[in-house]
């Protein structure tokens, strides 16, 4: 087996910059994609269904593109034709995506966007394990992590910073999107495109060691159905490590996918004295036309009986407090209803939609929090993992992150949130770089990009199962108050933190019972 060179600091940095690009569509994704579909008119329950398309998207398309990067040599090597790809084609989809007209429209492009995104990712994992040594793997993971959380910190930010920098207006008519989101997806489309191409021209790759058997290989294994059958049953196939840190990556990525869904709604609903969710606003600005008609009409009996149907139809329904706040825009001083106020509760609406803008914003800063925490954690995380080692490092971080969603709950005061979100950010540097440095070192180099792959399942299989689940329990459970679901991801993700010491494993598609090998 070839001995890898050990690489320089520039060159670890050169190969690793692509993910700055690769998290800027993410992270703009993930702090904005609610918003959007909200602003669209979505309501809370149906967030996981239309996020759904996100674990999807991952499930298909990763497992495949490992494999079939595995197999690929050309004149850009083995994993930068499928960098240059995907950026191209998640560029394309970052322009559309707040251009959607509809709801569906918009998880349409979310469906693309993501695809995409997975199409540029998984290859990177797969590109530290050709290129470095084992002894390096944890630094090439961590600068990973470095460039994920900064490009996370300012793709995060963006909507906050043209507006409160440059002017650019975060509002806009009922069903648009406002500018300064759809200016930050322009943006981040170029910085995608640019940080990925500067790794395809910077980073060189190893051929394979032996090329007649890598053609050989290549022609047993060629057909779409040979690759799909070969991508999905290597879950049947792992080795004995990566069982052991796919019950880890399971709960913490349920963790991470209620905190992406569910921020938005939850913080400004239970942070923001006023601030409501885009279905409330909607029922409001119904409410206050069907008000203005009757005015207009002089219908006032007719309108006092429409206010009391309203108010009787949102009683149980989570939306009751709307009419506690707003019932005194339309009660005179004899406690009766004067349609003549209803100017005033106009004026409200336009302050409401101004603080769920404002919150919504602010979201996207705490969001940038936690990815530059996570950015200054990666440099910090070798040092500890030399100290101690690598799972009792994943151990601390998870810890930190769990602690810091269930606190959302207990802080009031917003600029609180951000010592929330530096768990989340410690928690967040090691999720992306310890269980790959770990498991790397178990991995054949010939199947490297296939492994990585498969272990993508216990990313995405964990986001179908939120997606699934986490609306029946805010409904059934929780009043729908988006709140709960952050404590119960961090509930999950402290609790599950610890992977366990013997599990069963597969071996050529049979169960072995347990395994001694540990991490």
């Amino acid at each position: 087996m070839r001995q890898k060179p050990r690489l320089g600091f520039w060159d670890i940095w050169n190969m690793s910059f692509g993910f700055l690009g690769i998290q800027f569509g993410f992270a703009l994704q993930n702090a904005n994609v609610s918003r959007i579909f909200e602003t669209l008119g979505a309501s809370k329950d149906e967030l996981p269904i239309l996020w759904l398309a996100a674990p999807v998207t991952g499930l298909l398309v990763q497992p495949i593109v490992g494999y079939y990067s595995d197999r690929t040599w050309n004149k850009l090597g083995r994993r930068r034709p499928f960098f240059l790809v995907g950026a191209i084609l998640a560029s394309i989809a970052l322009v559309f995506m707040p251009n959607s007209p509809t709801l569906w429209v918009a998880a349409g492009m979310l469906w693309l966007m993501d695809g995409s995104i997975n199409i540029s990712m998984e290859p990177f994992r797969a590109f530290v394990g050709d290129k470095l040594p084992d002894e390096q793997r944890t630094r090439g993971f961590a600068m990973q992590s470095f460039f994920i959380g900064t490009g996370a910190v300012v793709a995060s930010m963006l909507p906050w910073m043209l507006t409160n920098w440059f002017g650019v207006s975060n509002t806009a008519p009922e069903d648009q999107i406002p500018d300064s989101v759809k200016w930050s997806f322009y943006l981040g489309a170029v910085a995608f495109l640019g940080a990925v191409i500067w790794t395809v021209i910077r980073s060189k790759e190893y051929p394979p060691e032996d090329m007649e058997a890598f053609i050989k290989e290549k022609e047993a294994s060629k057909g779409v159905w040979t690759g799909l059958k070969n991508s999905f049953l290597g879950i049947f196939q792992m080795p004995g490590t990566m069982v052991q840190l796919a019950f880890v990556q399971f709960f913490a990525w349920f963790a991470l996918f209620a905190m992406w869904i569910y921020t938005t709604s939850g913080v400004t609903s239970h942070i923001y004295d006023m601030n409501l969710t885009g279905e409330e606003i909607q029922l409001l600005e119904e409410t206050f036309e069907t008000n203005q008609m009757a005015r207009d009409s002089k219908k006032a009996d007719q309108i006092t009986a429409d206010f009391e149907e309203y108010a009787a139809a949102i009683a149980g329904t989570g939306l009751a407090s709307i009419n506690v706040n707003f019932a005194k825009f339309f009660l005179d001083e004899d406690g009766k209803f004067d349609i003549e106020l209803a100017p005033e509760m106009e004026k409200r609406l336009i302050e409401i939609r101004q603080e769920y803008n404002d919150g919504a914003d602010w979201v996207g800063v705490l969001f940038a929090v936690y990815n530059g925490v996570a950015a200054l954690a990666a440099f910090l995380l070798p040092f500890l993992a030399k100290v101690t080692n690598r799972k009792t490092t994943h151990l601390i971080c998870l810890c930190a992150g769990g602690i810091g969603l269930i606190s959302i709950f207990f802080l009031q005061d917003p600029n609180l949130l951000i010592l929330s979100m530096v768990g989340v950010g410690i928690a967040w540097a090691s999720i992306l770089s310890m269980p790959y440095a770990m498991l790397a070192g178990s991995l054949p180099a010939n199947k490297m990009g296939y492994y990585m792959g498969v272990f993508n399942f216990f990313i995405v299989i964990p986001q179908i199962v939120a997606a699934g689940i986490l609306g029946f329990l805010l409904n059934t459970f929780f009043g729908n108050e988006s709140i709960y679901a952050l404590i119960l991801g961090g509930a999950i993700e402290k609790t599950f933190q610890y992977p366990p010491r013997r599990l069963f494993y597969f071996k050529d598609g049979k169960a072995f019972g347990s395994k001694s090998e540990t991490l």
